[in-house]
């Protein structure tokens, strides 16, 4: 039987640390309601809070930590490295950790393996790439600044490459990727449980204006469970083993996101909700100026 206390459920990283199962994504969360949500989050039950510097909010995030009254040990947070500090990993997290006020982060991710110049934003630096940031990351883990490392938007062909090279000593803890039953990458879960990292799920419900809320297999399941179509979304995502960071900032729907205790589903829902036809991605590479998807871990 799936273990259905989910909003206390947690996953060991390699460190020790326990991730919480979901957290509150502030991605598209507007600067002037960002603390305001995750004050919200706080206030519901939620220890876990997703940022990243490209998102312009982490300050917002911190003042919501803060105004939550809740001690900031007992709070997980993770942030991300933007592609254009690819070459000044000690002056990001530097940069996040002052945007936050905070003395360190839970984890601490590369957001994209895309080494972006600064000074042009189209362009990829010639001599540097995720495998040189990867490097300068690892030196970020005896600073007492970042307590775990991982990586975001790598799917198995940059995975090999970073795991293959002689530079990398530790393994990223986690690898956080768009996750949802119309994007259920399942050759890249099972590679990335094979290597013993950990995922998380973002864009789990599919994002603004989903698709997935007029699937009628998805709503029939609801319907039979008497929760909402996203619940039953964030709970796919935790029996399936990894963590969820639903965005919102409406009170309700924060605390209807977290409201996962006492029920499960059944294996053959669970099933079905993987086996949904449809496909769309919420994400996309073609604003890179790499490509790093190549549709090789379906």
């Amino acid at each position: 039987m799936a273990d259905t206390k989910h909003t206390t459920k947690t996953y060991t990283l390699p460190s020790g640390d326990k991730m919480p199962a979901i957290g509150l994504g502030t991605w598209q969360s507007p600067k002037n309601q960002t603390s305001i949500a995750v004050k919200a989050a706080i206030d519901a039950g939620y220890r876990y809070i997703d940022t990243a510097f490209a998102y312009g909010n982490e300050s917002e995030v911190g003042e919501g930590v803060r105004a939550s009254g809740v001690p900031r040990e007992q709070i997980w947070i993770t942030t991300k490295l933007d592609n254009p500090w690819h070459k000044r990993v000690a002056e990001g997290i530097d940069a996040s950790l002052k945007n936050l006020g905070m003395d360190y982060v839970d984890l601490y991710l590369m957001h994209w393996p895309s080494s972006t110049r600064p000074d042009d934003l189209k362009k990829h630096y010639d001599d540097w790439n995720f495998i040189d940031t990867w490097r300068e990351l690892q030196k970020l883990l005896g600073t007492g600044k970042v307590r775990n490392i991982g990586v975001s938007n790598f799917g198995i062909t940059n995975l090999e490459k970073l795991l293959n090279d002689p530079s990398c000593k530790v393994k990223p803890s986690v690898n956080q990727i768009e996750l949802h039953p119309n994007n259920p990458s399942p050759k890249l879960v099972a590679y990335c449980k094979e290597k013993g990292i950990h995922l998380t799920g973002y864009s789990c419900l599919g994002s603004t204006n989903s698709p997935l809320y007029k699937d009628p297999t998805l709503l029939e399941i609801a319907e039979k469970k008497g929760k909402t179509p996203q619940q039953c979304l964030l709970q796919w995502g935790i029996q399936n083993g990894w963590d969820v960071i639903p965005k919102s900032v409406t009170k309700e729907r924060i605390e209807g996101n977290f409201a996962l205790d006492g029920w499960a589903l059944t294996d053959d829902e669970l099933t079905k909700l993987s086996n949904l036809k449809d496909r769309f991605k919420v994400c996309g590479d073609a604003w890179l100026p790499v490509k790093v998807f190549f549709g090789d871990d379906e």
